[in-house]
């Protein structure tokens, strides 16, 4: 059995997995709080984003399960021999990844589904003569005999079989899928067979948005099943620098990025939460006070701030090398710490509109009558303020989480983010200043950042946009009274 690594950010990363199982624990039992979530569920840029969202978490899931592997027992070892493990931190990802070209190593830089390196090496012929040329990669395309003539026939096969396996998978997860749902109606005493159910999803006559969702997998399956096939035999992406393949280190992004996105949130939630509710809810000095701490920490440079605090988090890190073992310990507790400065930094706009918000409730009857009948300030905040201020902290925490992958990038591409050994995308974006400059050009190391990144902030914000419109009133009464002045115009037009 191996040895398994707590790092900080794993348990966070799973303690908030539990904390949102709970929260889906507790909408399930509540009437409005599934209508809420319901309207959420019927928007189909939501759900398809949705779709690509959970490969994301995924794959940051896998990557958060960190062990160090148990090495056989030497030959000549006695039976009751202490078990040694390696040194080496791996992630259950790095794993399910050992038998693809993805944690294969080369020496340096080859393009992707190259056969041969990028630059050229002298070599030695048979009689000793030097000689320049592209040597061949030690994973990639090693299984050819004759690269030139058989290249283009073995990616053409492996792209095809990926195709297949991906549409295989589809299938089968569509397949259960409706089954699932067809299960679910007969619950509800509706007539439903697999058929029926299949043909609904396929016209797009369901609640839920079924055919945009499973085109969005199939879609995804598709792509990923020919990026795996390939990846059997090639470096689907290239390498880097230093031989790394680069869509292993995109796959390993996505957890730093869900890091950077859900900690810092939860880093804020707590002074945005006590200072904009007392801000609201006491009024007069308590507002005047809380008003001047964030107006003077909005008023300092957000970079020079964060700046200063990781240079004083990596002078300590320095000074103390005793108290992390592993390389891997050192960068965990650089990255969770950079969440925790981020967020105690970030605060100030949250609280701004929980304070709007709190002044607004407190001068409500329920809230009123809850002082007039002599309960405390503590608990009129925390039972009827803090609940009523959460639909503006839900839809804060997810618009805010691309944002902050964003800001994660450039806070790397400055040298203040994350670790340098540890796998993002600003340290990707940061690697690649000089390989853009290079010629030949070097861009697949950018590409693959740029891709990966888009996919996740383009989706997070679809996302966004499905739970503000459920959450947020005012967008609701928006709508219907724009499309009433529009369809007006349109009747006053046609008249």
């Amino acid at each position: 059995m191996p040895n398994f690594v707590f790092l900080w950010t794993d348990i966070a990363l799973f303690a908030m997995v539990a904390a949102v199982i709970f929260y889906a624990w507790r909408v399930s039992r509540s009437e409005t709080a599934r209508a809420t979530w319901a309207r959420v569920a019927r928007s189909t840029p939501a759900m398809s984003s949705a779709v690509v969202l959970l490969f994301f978490v995924v794959v940051g899931l896998l990557d958060s399960v960190h062990f160090q592997p148990r090495l056989p027992s030497a030959p000549d070892a006695p039976p009751n021999a202490p078990v040694v493990y390696s040194p080496k931190v791996v992630s259950l990802l790095d794993t399910l990844l050992d038998d693809t070209a993805l944690t294969h190593q080369e020496k340096t830089y080859s393009s992707p589904l190259a056969y041969r390196q990028f630059t050229k090496e002298t070599m030695l012929q048979e009689g000793g003569e030097p000689y320049r040329d592209f040597p061949r990669l030690r994973f990639g395309g090693a299984h050819l005999d004759d690269p030139e003539a058989q290249w283009l026939a073995d990616v053409s096969q492996r792209a095809s079989l990926g195709l297949a396996g991906g549409l295989g998978v589809a299938l089968v997860l569509m397949s259960v899928v409706v089954a699932l749902i067809a299960r679910s109606r007969r619950k509800r005493e509706i007539h439903a067979s697999w058929s029926m159910v299949a043909l609904d999803v396929c016209r797009g006559q369901t609640d839920i948005p079924w055919r945009a969702m499973f085109m969005t997998a199939l879609a995804m399956c598709l792509v990923l099943g020919v990026v795996f096939g390939l990846a059997t035999g090639y470096h689907v992406m290239g390498t880097d620098q230093t031989g790394n393949d680069v869509l292993w280190r995109a796959l390993k992004s996505v957890r730093t990025a869900w890091v950077i996105g859900t900690l810092t949130t939860v880093a804020m939630l707590p002074p945005a939460l006590f200072f904009g509710i007392a801000a609201g809810y006491f009024k007069g000095w308590v507002d005047d006070v809380i008003q001047y701490i964030y107006t003077t920490l909005t008023a300092i440079p957000g970079v020079l701030l964060i700046a200063a605090a990781v240079l004083m988090m990596q002078v300590y890190i320095d000074t103390h090398p005793d108290l992390f073992p592993t390389s891997a310990e050192r960068a965990d507790l650089r990255l969770f710490l950079l969440c925790m400065i981020l967020g105690l930094t970030g605060w100030a706009g949250l609280c701004r509109l929980l304070r709007a918000e709190a002044l607004k409730l407190r001068e409500l009857e329920y809230v009123q009558a809850a002082r007039a009948f002599g309960i405390s300030h503590f608990a009129v905040m925390v039972r009827h303020l803090l609940p009523n201020v959460m639909h503006i902290v839900l839809i804060t925490v997810v618009l805010e989480f691309s944002s902050l992958v964003l800001y994660e990038a450039v806070l790397s591409y400055l040298g203040i983010g994350v670790d340098p050994t540890m796998n993002s995308f600003g340290t990707m974006i940061d690697n690649s200043r000089l390989e853009m400059s290079r010629d030949p050009m070097i861009w697949w190391n950018l590409l693959a950042a740029f891709v990966f990144m888009l996919a996740l902030v383009l989706s997070a914000n679809l996302f966004a946009d499905g739970v503000r419109d459920a959450f947020d009133p005012r967008s609701q009464s928006f709508r219907p009274a724009r499309r009433s002045r529009l369809l007006a115009m349109l009747n006053k037009g046609s008249t």
